[in-house]
């Protein structure tokens, strides 16, 4: 349980987590590369961990102090001797599928804790199955565990239903490994870190709209780089510096890659009071400060492609829209209910519990705010975004919030608790 406190306001700096997106990709990446890569301000969230030992189960070489990382495998990937345990990690878990199905002679088993072994999987299973590869779990790879048996994979095209970033990112991994030119068509934008990280490691990509073209012409080289910070960390304290009176946040180092900071755009339709100052390119991504101060949100309507550039932010988004003027309705995110938790429920539990005027749509949220917050108890579902999203909207409450199972931020964000008391004057 974390009990946290109204704040008059929040002021100060924060040094941000790496991002958890591209710490994932390091990772995997550094495995198959001829030099392995070294990258500085890896993240430590649980999720990356769980990549980690992964691969080095397979035989990478990992090396680690403080934030620096570095990974190899000079002798190239090999079958473990024990399951591959991606705890709460959907990426971990998909990921690594894609990387070991295009690796003749790796056999392995993907497992994952409850709460993983309950999403699904067919989304990468089948495309991956289409050129090739041997996969196999319950209900022929709908869920976890995964028997994996990699193969030389073909060449193909993959035409997505659904803009998804793990799949285009398990499709492209798989790809590494073929002779023949993948492609990837999305129908809406994802995050394209994955093909930022490629290009900058020396593989050659053909984008046009929202198709990807790779062609694994030359072995996939090595580096050494800064990962920016993380901005779906920034995002709860950019909601939380907007909504609080009398507030100045800065976040120097975090990432601007426009396919992640939908809900900066957002905000700033919203009347969000805030500067960006670029630092140039960190590994291929985008980098610079974000300064946000105290602002007046009205509501406005998020929906379609605006989505996938901001999926993980919806719940603290739900937060600034119960604080806003006017009601905002967010649709189109159907994707939320296969999280950690399904969070179009457990936001809507977690702020209505709170006093907010929240009604829970099929594909998201209809907010009606300005809300008057008041204190409680609510739970975070085991979700980390859930936990912080709903420890900002305790900051504007007006008496303490109890949570139950803070513990699960640490999935992404281990320091944010700490840094919330820093920030507040230790108001929780």
């Amino acid at each position: 349980m974390k009990r946290i406190h109204p704040a008059k306001k929040i002021t100060g700096t924060v040094t941000l987590p790496g991002d958890k997106s591209i710490s994932h990709r390091a990772a995997l990446l550094g495995a198959v590369s001829v030099d392995g890569v070294t990258v500085h301000n890896f993240s430590d969230g649980a999720d990356c961990a769980s990549t980690l030992s992964c691969l080095e189960k397979t035989g990478a070489d990992i090396r680690r102090k403080g934030t620096t990382l570095s990974v190899s495998a000079p002798s190239g990937l090999a079958s473990p001797s024990s399951a591959l345990d991606a705890g709460n990690s959907g990426t971990t878990a998909r990921t690594l599928c894609g990387l070991l199905a295009g690796k003749p002679g790796v056999r392995a088993t993907i497992t994952g804790d409850a709460s993983l072994s309950k999403r699904p999987m067919l989304r990468i299973v089948k495309p991956l199955q289409s050129v090739g590869a041997a996969i196999d779990g319950p209900e022929g790879g709908a869920s976890l565990p995964l028997e994996v048996s990699g193969k030389r994979l073909r060449g193909a095209t993959h035409v997505l239903e659904t803009a998804s970033a793990q799949v285009k990112t398990a499709l492209l991994l798989a790809g590494l490994s073929s002779e023949e030119p993948t492609t990837v068509i999305e129908p809406l934008a994802s995050r394209d870190h994955t093909e930022r990280m490629l290009a900058h490691l020396g593989i050659p990509l053909y984008i046009d709209g929202h198709s990807i073209t790779m062609a694994p012409s030359k072995p996939l080289r090595g580096g050494e780089w800064t990962i920016p910070g993380d901005f779906s960390s920034a995002a709860f304290w950019i909601v939380a510096a907007a909504v609080l009176p009398d507030s100045s946040i800065s976040l120097p180092g975090v990432g601007l890659n426009p396919t992640r900071t939908g809900l900066l755009r957002v905000l700033e339709r919203m009347g969000l009071a805030f500067s960006v100052e670029r630092s140039g390119l960190w590994g291929g991504e985008p980098a610079g400060t974000i300064t946000v101060h105290s602002s007046r949100l009205r509501a406005t309507e998020v929906s379609g492609a605006e989505i996938p550039q901001l999926i993980d932010e919806l719940p603290i988004l739900a937060v600034a829209a119960a604080l806003a003027e006017g009601t905002t309705e967010i649709r189109d995110a159907m994707e939320l209910r296969f999280k950690e938790s399904d969070r179009i429920v457990a936001v809507a539990k977690g702020l209505s519990a709170l006093g907010a005027k929240v009604t829970e749509l099929e594909d998201g949220w209809r907010i009606t705010g300005p809300s008057r917050l008041s204190g409680g108890r609510v739970s975070a579902s085991g979700d980390h975004r859930v936990a912080m999203a709903l420890a900002v909207a305790a900051l504007a409450a007006d008496g303490p919030v109890d949570i139950e199972d803070p513990e699960c931020a640490a999935i992404s964000y281990p320091g944010f608790f700490s840094t919330l008391d820093r920030l507040t004057g230790g108001c929780s």
